[in-house]
């Protein structure tokens, strides 16, 4: 743990504290101590979420972590800073906290962040979809920086061609990251050190593949054709609704965005696969990550011929 001077980055705070990831209680008390100064030590209650294979996190409240003004404080994993814009995670929160759809960030600091907690329950993988009937044999290591290389270029030229539109997404919408409010029958999406701009494709692809789950990754998980098409029907009609207009959805639009998203959802793999491997060799994060990227690329191999061989007429 260090102390030192607090300033700001832009409009947000930023606090020179180090919290240290085998021993965070000190860090963190540093930490609120600036942010809820009116809270007293002893009365301070500490939740450790073991869901995230990226970061800590850690829910912290008086009283209970459903009543307003509990804290959560994440620490970044070891030279995450490879592949996540730190800046850009920021600027995401920022955004979508201004337009209500998603929770404030109170500051940074050396090593994480401090952002609002939100209170709802979090999605389970079972209440998403309903198990299809396949399994897969996994691969016994995972592919050659050659292979990889050669795979990723066969993707850039296949998915220029589907003409998926560039929109803002979230990257990371597994089940942990929706949370639903029963009360507001309303769902807001929480962690976006993923979020930029990318296919539409790719975020609904990417949802999709997270049906499969993370810990004990199961791809009979991922929802079946009836379960995307329904999905996708729901999607585009609050789409249309949201830019005014004529909320009817025709087949050949679901048809359309289906192809466009079996296609994307390779993508997702073959991106996760290749952040297992980095995971694999900085992480300090007590996590199966080499297990992990065979699981993606497994599946990404299984079903590549099947998702290339789809037309969109």
């Amino acid at each position: 743990m260090d102390g030192g001077s607090k300033c700001t980055r832009g409009q947000l705070l930023h606090l020179d504290v180090c919290v240290d990831e085998q021993k965070p209680r000190g860090g963190v008390l540093e930490l609120l101590g600036r942010l809820r100064p009116q809270w007293k030590p002893q009365d301070i209650k500490m939740k450790v979420f073991t869901e995230g294979i990226t970061n800590q996190l850690m829910g912290c409240f008086v009283g209970s972590l459903q009543e307003s003004g509990a804290v959560l404080v994440r620490v970044y994993g070891r030279m995450t800073e490879l592949y996540v814009d730190r800046e850009r995670e920021v600027e995401m929160f920022q955004i979508l906290h201004t337009h209500n759809c998603g929770p404030q960030i109170y500051c940074s600091f050396r090593n994480g962040i401090c952002y609002e907690f939100v209170r709802g329950t979090v999605l389970d993988d079972t209440l998403l979809t309903q198990p299809a009937i396949y399994s897969s044999k996994l691969l016994q290591e995972i592919p050659s920086i050659e292979t990889l290389s050669d795979e990723m270029e066969t993707l850039k030229r296949h998915l220029s061609q589907i003409g998926s539109p560039t929109v803002l997404c979230h990257n990371d919408l597994l089940t942990k990251n929706i949370i639903y409010d029963n009360k507001e029958g309303m769902v807001r999406f929480i962690d976006y050190e993923y979020a930029d701009f990318n296919y539409q494709a790719f975020d609904i692809g990417n949802h999709f593949n997270e049906f499969a789950g993370t810990s004990d990754t199961d791809y009979s998980l991922y929802p079946r054709p009836e379960l995307q098409r329904d999905w996708l029907t729901a999607y585009l009609e609050s789409y249309k609704h949201s830019v005014g207009l004529e909320a009817t959805v025709t087949e050949l639009e679901v048809q359309k965005l289906y192809v466009q998203v079996c296609k994307f959802s390779l993508a997702s793999n073959f991106l996760w696969g290749l952040w297992a491997i980095l995971q694999a060799r900085y992480s300090s994060i007590d996590f199966d990550f080499e297990r992990y990227a065979i699981t993606r690329f497994d599946y990404y191999f299984e079903k590549k011929e099947e998702y290339f061989g789809l037309t969109l007429s």
